[in-house]
């Protein structure tokens, strides 16, 4: 591997962020910051559009609540647990500032959860700036969309779900959590048909523009076992494609056991990016049912999600 290219996969996997998890220790799956806070910053220009959101950060609520994940997490990737969403945004005098900032939270959580399938149950907002005009929607793929920055010291915070007649700094409301929600879209997307795009996702680190990070220790991600996994996992309904950075989009290796007298158990991941209108954690949960049913010895399965199209 060439220097300048060891620079781009060390720049690409900075740029995704940390990996967030998706549902609950038992999912198996994680999605990128950058790729949730695109999502998230879409929403709060759609339904909050006087706002302009200037960074977003998204981390565990309770580190101490934290749950073991029942697979083999990814390198940087967060524990299974509640989550806490700080933001910074400027907004218009169209509306009071704690309606504006009461109708933001409900934007981001319900998308955070709802949306993507994360258990956010924080949401604290500081207000940085008056504006003169409504803001223009951001281009994607501006540094404002790759994960935001850190604003986990800031103060002056509202929580919860406030009210239009709330103060400045309501707190102590609940922020809506993850629920019965829709699954899938009206129109399937990425559910295409195998063929040479399976065979060249197989074959190619950096796939169709993706990004992923190393997996398992001693993974491998070639072979005829590598490729129909990567033929399984793109006819499933919502992946859109296969990515990776750190290697291959599929990765097979052994994952160590949790006894001294258990035997190791074969380990799979896959990176992929799911298609507009699906939720990534029901794609994620039907990409590791997928994958184990398509292997002999029914290994474990960890599912990444990069991007979301």
């Amino acid at each position: 591997m060439t220097a300048d290219r060891w620079t781009q996969m060390v720049r690409q996997q900075v740029g995704l962020g940390r990996f967030l998890p998706l549902g609950g220790p038992y999912d198996g799956a994680w999605i990128a910051e950058r790729a949730a806070s695109g999502v998230l910053r879409g929403a709060a220009e759609q339904d909050v559009p006087e706002v302009r959101l200037d960074g977003v950060r998204i981390g565990l609520a309770d580190p101490a609540a934290a749950a073991e994940p029942a697979v083999p997490a990814p390198p940087s990737a967060l524990p299974p647990g509640p989550l806490r969403l700080t933001a910074e945004f400027a907004a218009t005098a169209a509306w009071p500032l704690p309606e504006t900032a009461s109708r933001l939270r409900t934007a981001l959580a319900v998308t955070a959860t709802e949306r993507i399938g994360l258990d956010l149950t924080e949401v604290d907002l500081r207000v940085t700036e008056l504006l003169d005009t409504e803001p223009t929607a951001s281009r994607p793929g501006t540094p404002e969309t790759r994960g935001g920055t850190d604003t986990s010291g800031a103060t002056d915070t509202a929580r919860g779900a406030g009210t239009p007649e709330a103060a400045d700094t309501p707190e102590g409301a609940d922020t809506p959590r993850d629920t019965d929600t829709p699954r899938g879209a009206d129109t399937p997307r990425g559910a295409g048909a195998p063929g040479a795009a399976e065979s060249e996702a197989a074959r190619a680190p950096g796939s169709a523009g993706g990004s992923g990070a190393a997996g398992t220790a001693g993974a491998v991600g070639s072979g005829p076992e590598a490729e129909r996994v990567a033929a399984v996992v793109l006819r499933v309904p919502g992946v859109s494609r296969l990515t990776g950075v750190w290697g291959r989009p599929v990765r097979l290796g052994e994952q160590a056991p949790a006894s001294g007298d258990a035997l190791p158990r074969r380990h799979a991941r896959v990176d992929l990016a799911v298609a507009a209108g699906f939720r990534p954690l029901e794609v994620a949960r039907a990409v590791r049912a997928a994958v184990a049913e398509a292997l002999p010895d029914r290994p474990t399965v960890a599912v990444l999600v990069t991007d979301l199209d």
